[in-house]
């Protein structure tokens, strides 16, 4: 039991360190290639599948 109960503990703290870095960095979780919803690719290099897809004109 103890196993558990320092497991959810540790996955707390992760957590909670995790948001406020993006709080304090003011950057939203996204994507490696495009974001959220096939937005706009945010990236400086484009990947293969983005790409790819860019090029069958799907984008």
């Amino acid at each position: 039991m103890s196993y558990f109960v320092v497991t959810f503990i540790f996955m707390l703290v992760v957590i909670t360190i995790m948001a406020i870095g993006v709080i304090f960095g003011r950057r939203s979780i996204k994507g490696s290639c495009g974001g959220v919803n096939n937005a706009n690719c945010i990236c400086v290099e484009k990947c293969d599948k983005r790409k790819k897809l860019e090029a069958e004109g799907k984008v």
